[in-house]
């Protein structure tokens, strides 16, 4: 593949557009934007990583992990797992260029109508979200590649096993849309990929060019238009200057951790924030507090999705959920891509009632660590759901065989991973220190879904007799505390500033009250998402990006152009480009 960043000191003083940030609502951006012939400055925090280059090993990514705590930072600031552990709910994203996408299960689904007829959108979009976003959801499927696990691959037993337990719940069940390749191709992006080889490795980086991450897609796309890329810019804060907007970045340092001595500057006529929930929410918070005029509501309807983790540890058949890691020779059995079914209870009376359940895989590189783990937690939280003299005896033979052998046995190798969402509040709030950020939401984890959902990944579990393992960080002792891998909100939409943060168009409110926005600034990612959708977000915030920016060339007279497929080929040096108007 060809390398999309450019080095920092080649960056231009002015462009006509900055996006910040380089996931789905950063690539969108970028891609729109070049598309309609505007000279394109992306900054992204982390670094470009090449397939090939995915940590697959426990030493790699132990190497490549950040932790973001009350009592400060740990870690390299360029590291791809990059945790915010926090008292009451902890999120993990990804850092890097691609942003989440990079260590997502890339798993593409709608809410369900009744999400958007919550108040909290605005009007423009309550009571018809999918209605008004189906010619983007489209569009965002056909970019990403969004299609199930392929009926002629070979058959996966966590697939199956997942099929046994909705079967034994009396529960809908199906194979969900996933952003992988199935087959050698050349992508309308001009990027060549390889069919997924099985490998569960998704959520640790794809090494083996099939899955559809915005590397693959938007990135290229927007660097093929004439896009600069930039990496390991950490972007500080935004101001209005005289002509136009001034971008304030920090240059992260190759070794690491230490960055240079001072800030630099990059300024553009238009801004599209898209850092993600977190990063977009810092950012636009530390402007406010340098003086940008913004909403009240910056930090505010803050969501985990009702992301709900659990185990159905030493189950009594195979499940086969252990990614290859460095095992690609042909001694792991094919795993799947992470997810590949879920069990589907959406279909409720009230939507706020409905959830549902997807089987995982665990990373091949964290495969040294799980025999003694999942002994241990089953230990502390465990309820088995079989028993009996003769299965006590098989679960222990199970356990030491996982022991002696590895995770690719035994009762490792029968663990089934469950990953739940439903409905949360949607009321913490982000609040800026000056080591970053802290999320607040007191009492989070007492919230009625996440026990539901509990209880049914219990019920799943008991279908393929294993020993349920809930979330071992939700538990008293810890203080209930929970972990999302799909934030939302800080920067929601909404019909005024004393509701909300942006307008339906992605336009950034430019007081506390009124309808009024600052010229030119957008945010673009899953921080403008108002309450937790149900399931995987992408989809959905991927959609709104598309319609944000669809609006903006409407809105400024541009030709927009997203179908035409891009090639490297037609990359001319943006030096030599004028700058348009």
């Amino acid at each position: 593949m060809t390398c999309l960043s450019a080095p920092i000191e080649s960056m231009n003083p002015r462009y006509d557009a900055i996006v910040i940030g380089s996931g789905y609502g950063g690539g969108i951006a970028a891609s729109r934007l070049a598309r309609a012939g505007k000279r394109v400055c992306l900054l992204e925090r982390g670094r470009e990583i090449r397939p090939g280059d995915y940590p697959d090993s426990a030493d790699e990514a132990i190497e490549d992990m950040q932790f973001h705590t009350p009592h400060g930072h740990e870690g390299r600031r360029t590291a791809m797992f990059d945790f915010h552990v926090q008292e009451e709910i902890s999120v993990l994203v990804g850092c890097g260029l691609g942003g989440t996408s990079l260590i997502n299960a890339n798993v593409a689904l709608e809410a369900v109508d009744g999400v958007w007829d919550d108040e909290r959108w605005p009007p423009e979009l309550r009571g018809a979200g999918n209605q008004v976003l189906a010619r983007y959801y489209d569009l965002v499927r056909t970019t990403l590649g969004s299609t199930p696990y392929p009926q002629d691959f070979p058959t996966l037993p966590k697939l199956e096993a997942h099929r046994k337990s909705a079967e034994a719940m009396d529960l809908p069940w199906c194979r969900v849309p996933i952003n992988v390749t199935f087959e050698d191709r050349l992508n309308w992006a001009g990027v060549a990929q390889k069919a997924c080889i099985n490998c569960g490795d998704c959520v640790s980086g794809c090494n083996h060019l099939a899955k559809n991450t915005t590397l693959m897609n938007y990135l290229p796309d927007a660097w093929n238009h004439g896009a600069e890329i930039f990496t390991e810019a950490a972007v500080s804060h935004i101001e209005r200057g005289d002509d136009g907007w001034l971008v304030h970045f920090q240059a992260l340092a190759g070794s690491g951790a230490d960055c240079d001595d001072g800030l630099r500057t990059v300024a553009a006529d238009i801004v599209v924030v898209a850092a993600g929930t977190l990063g977009s929410t810092e950012i636009l918070l530390r402007s406010k507090q340098r003086g940008l005029p913004l909403s009240e509501r910056v930090g505010r309807d803050f969501s985990g999705n009702g992301d709900v983790l659990g185990f159905s540890y030493n189950d009594d058949q195979e499940v086969n959920a252990i990614g290859f890691g460095k095992h690609t020779d042909g001694s792991v059995a094919p795993v799947g891509p992470t997810i590949t079914s879920m069990i589907d209870n959406r279909g409720t009376a009230d939507w706020r009632q409905g959830w549902v359940i997807e089987e995982g895989a665990i990373p091949g590189a964290m495969g040294m660590f799980l025999p003694e783990m999942f002994t241990l937690f089953a230990g502390l939280v465990g309820k088995d759901t079989d028993h009996g003299a003769w299965d006590w005896i098989k679960e222990k033979a199970r356990a030491a065989e996982s022991w002696l052998l590895g995770a690719y046995h035994g009762a490792v190798n029968n663990t089934q991973t469950y990953l739940g969402m439903g409905h949360d509040g949607s009321n913490g709030d982000i609040e800026l220190t000056d080591d970053g950020i802290v999320i607040a939401w007191p009492g989070v984890g007492k919230e009625e879904i996440f026990d539901v959902v509990n209880d049914n990944m219990e019920a799943a579990t008991a279908a393929l007799g294993g020993t349920f393992i809930k979330d071992p960080i939700w538990t008293e002792p810890l203080g209930d505390t929970l972990i999302s891998v799909h934030p939302l909100g800080g920067c929601a939409m909404a019909e005024s500033a004393a509701s909300g943060v942006v307008n339906h168009k992605g336009q950034v409110f430019s007081g506390a009250a009124g309808d009024a926005v600052h010229d030119g600034l957008y945010v673009a990612d899953g921080s403008i998402v108002p309450l937790s959708i149900g399931v995987n977000p992408l989809l959905t915030l991927s959609a709104l990006a598309e319609r944000i920016m669809a609006l903006m060339a409407e809105d400024r007279g541009w030709t927009l152009d997203v179908h035409t497929p891009s090639s490297p080929d037609q990359r001319t040096d943006p030096a030599d480009q004028p700058a348009s108007t």
